[in-house]
């Protein structure tokens, strides 16, 4: 979608592009919850063990990217200190349900869902009960297939995005197991390579264990800065080692993307022409390109399966 599609989107819902100061003309429009006949969502999980490398950041705007894009979104917060939902203008102050509740409570995800001022992006806010989260789910009975339980059933989005804690801990593994595949931001520093193997690690134990679809969509280079060496350095060698798996947008170092959650609004909305929020209305086409191919190849496979089945069948 072209930004001036996508400034439209904006405008026809009541939401201003330009640089705001505070986000009262934002939409409160709903979700549409019961437009379509529900179906299990697409689930995605912004993962890395690492702190400080854009994971709330990537989740917040690839969520409202695909929102002005045409889908129906659902973040979840899984990260105790809640960014994710401050970050969309969500006060955790009064909330009576959280992901904590849907967790070990087992209460329904959708209708525990917050509106946004994004039209058709909806947040399941965190609690800072999550921090006690490991202890409490150590004794849980199916601990690692809560949150599975929980998103894996029908629902009125198109997406689900999962904001996952700076950590491989249960609460991660609870993301990686309801996941269908997993978002990897790096950002463009030495350290931030350093641990990326456990992850990929992590990542084939729970293919192998508890999810044999999970696999990586991809890896968002974030914090770029075309002034550093350094990150031009560490790009090319995350590219070599990971492939096409590395998207081709990368989100640069800006101002504005750290400006915006202070004001309770994604950097798409809060100043649609600045150099982030563009890389991540790429980023939002370039991964529903790959979503059409990995959906084209997961039906591909199901046929050769059947048609196998059906040439078993014949010979018996």
């Amino acid at each position: 979608m072209a930004s001036q599609s996508v400034r439209d989107y904006l405008s026809s819902h009541g939401i201003n592009d330009e640089p705001s100061e505070s986000n009262e003309n934002a939409s409160s429009v709903r979700s549409p919850k019961d437009s379509k006949k529900n179906a299990i969502p697409r689930i995605l999980s912004v993962a890395n063990q690492k702190g400080g490398v854009g994971k709330t950041t990537t989740a917040v705007n690839l969520a409202t990217a695909l929102c002005a894009i045409g889908k129906r979104v659902l973040l979840v917060d899984l990260d105790p200190q809640g960014n994710a939902g401050t970050g969309l203008g969500v006060r955790r102050a009064g909330l009576r349900v959280t992901t904590y509740d849907v967790i070990f409570e087992g209460a329904d995800a959708v209708s525990a869902a917050q509106q946004t001022k994004v039209p058709k992006l909806d947040v399941l806010p965190s609690s800072i009960h999550l921090s006690g989260a490991e202890i409490e789910l150590v004794s849980a009975d199916r601990r690692e297939f809560r949150l599975q339980s929980a998103l894996r059933v029908p629902m009125p989005y198109d997406y689900v995005i999962i904001d996952c804690p700076p950590s491989l801990s249960l609460l991660t593994l609870n993301a990686l197991v309801a996941s269908d595949s997993i978002v990897v931001p790096l950002q463009c520093e030495f350290y931030a390579l350093e641990g990326l193997s456990h992850l990929v690690k992590t990542i084939e134990r729970v293919r192998k264990g508890f999810n044999p679809r999970l696999d990586i969509h991809g890896v968002v280079l974030t914090m770029f800065d075309k002034r550093n060496n350094l990150s031009a350095m560490v790009a090319d060698d995350v590219r070599e080692h990971f492939g096409d798996k590395v998207y081709k947008t990368i989100i640069p170092r800006n101002v504005r993307l750290s400006e915006a959650p202070s004001f309770g609004l994604p950097a798409i909305i809060y100043d649609m022409r600045c150099p982030g929020a563009k890389a991540y209305i790429n980023l939002a086409k370039e991964v529903l390109k790959r979503e059409k191919e990995l959906i084209g190849k997961r039906q591909q496979l199901n046929q050769d399966d059947n048609t196998h089945s059906d040439f078993s069948e014949e010979a018996v």
